[in-house]
């Protein structure tokens, strides 16, 4: 069975695949780590990063191996590589309506794959990218994306996003929900300011996004820090599901001079489900902050 690549946390760490003396590291930051073959790498450097892929093996399980885009020579390629390796998860960027046939493994299983919508293409094609079998989570990107739509700046001097990229983020993340597939955010690119990094996140979790990808071990740690619940959280969504007032068959009743009904109950539950995560996460060995 493939690994589930979002079931140990939300903290996701890109790491170039032509550097092997990064990977544990990123592993032992991170909740999971996209080894990179695309942008990440010079292109004269890939086919030592498709030969680390091989020697330098991490686990499956907490591992996406970010390939180069369809159509591309480096794409056939970064496949053959894989097919070395026990990874079984893949990020599949600039994908939009030319990728039309699953990505097979040596053993003529398909990939799972986590398509990154990040073109004006790759976002119209969401919803379809979502209904795919193999397509286990939806990404997106806003450099990418305002690139192919010839701008300059996906932000404004403040920070905050363009409304062009806003929306779609937006897409990305309904399109996914639709379909019960997990979202995840993109990468906060300014890499000293982790408050903005940590803002970002904030906003993903309390969104519906399940992950959010990273470019620094501390953006990871401040995302980590941000999906996890307050226990203030953690304590009102245990009276919504279970104090005083809340009717056990459902309806609208008022909790702490609030209405709370089925919705915000679900509100609750996805609370607890990410202290539980979080928890997990923590025991199993995930990010840890730097020293």
């Amino acid at each position: 069975m493939t690994p589930d690549p979002f079931a140990l946390g939300p903290a996701l760490l890109f790491c170039p695949a032509d550097r092997p003396d990064r990977f544990d590291k990123a592993a032992h930051r991170a909740d999971g780590v996209i080894l990179d073959l695309e942008d990440g790498v010079d292109p004269a450097a890939r086919p030592v990063a498709r030969r680390a892929l091989r020697e330098h093996p991490l686990d499956p399980a907490r591992t996406i191996v970010r390939v180069n885009a369809v159509g591309t020579p480096d794409h056939e390629a970064d496949l053959a590589a894989l097919a070395g390796t026990a990874y079984t998860t893949v990020m599949l960027p600039k994908a939009d309506g030319r990728f039309v046939g699953p990505l097979l493994r040596a053993d003529g299983a398909p990939y799972a794959v986590v398509v990154l919508c990040e073109t004006a293409a790759g976002v119209l094609a969401a919803p379809a990218l979502a209904m795919r079998p193999d397509v286990v989570a939806l990404a997106w990107g806003a450099e990418d994306l305002v690139a192919s739509l010839g701008g300059t700046s996906s932000r404004h001097p403040d920070g905050t996003y363009r409304d062009v990229a806003r929306q779609a983020r937006s897409a990305v993340l309904l399109a996914a929900g639709a379909v019960g597939k997990a979202a995840v955010d993109a990468v906060h690119v300014d890499l000293d300011d982790v408050d903005g990094a940590r803002a970002e996140a904030v906003d993903a979790a309390a969104s519906g996004f399940t992950a959010t990808m990273c470019v620094h071990p501390r953006h990871a740690a401040a995302v980590r820090e941000a999906y996890a619940p307050s226990e203030e959280d953690v304590e009102r969504a245990r009276r919504l599901l279970g104090g005083t007032g809340v009717p056990p068959s459902g309806g609208a009743s008022r909790v702490g001079g609030s209405m709370v009904d089925e919705p915000l109950l679900r509100h609750a539950r996805t609370v607890l489900d990410r202290a539980a995560r979080s928890s997990r996460s923590a025991t199993a060995g995930g990010v840890r902050t730097e020293r």
